[in-house]
């Protein structure tokens, strides 16, 4: 394999966490990568919450065999 050289004054490719991330999904702040996709761990526990509580609800096919 070819050895590949750095050439002088050459800038290198951005890191993957550098790119624009999505905005937070519960105050549309810019995610942080530490709680991401969150801002912040606020934003995460309001997300918790949510589920916790019912408010998201993954919706499922209903079995006939449970309703008798």
């Amino acid at each position: 394999m070819p050895e590949q050289r750095k050439q002088p004054g050459a800038v290198a490719a951005p890191a993957k966490a550098d790119k624009p991330s999505r905005p937070c999904p519960i105050c549309g702040k810019p995610a942080e990568h530490a709680f991401r996709p969150f801002c912040s761990p606020r934003c995460r526990d309001v997300d918790l919450n949510r589920w916790l509580s019912g408010r998201y609800v993954v919706p499922g096919r209903e079995d006939p065999a449970e309703e008798e």
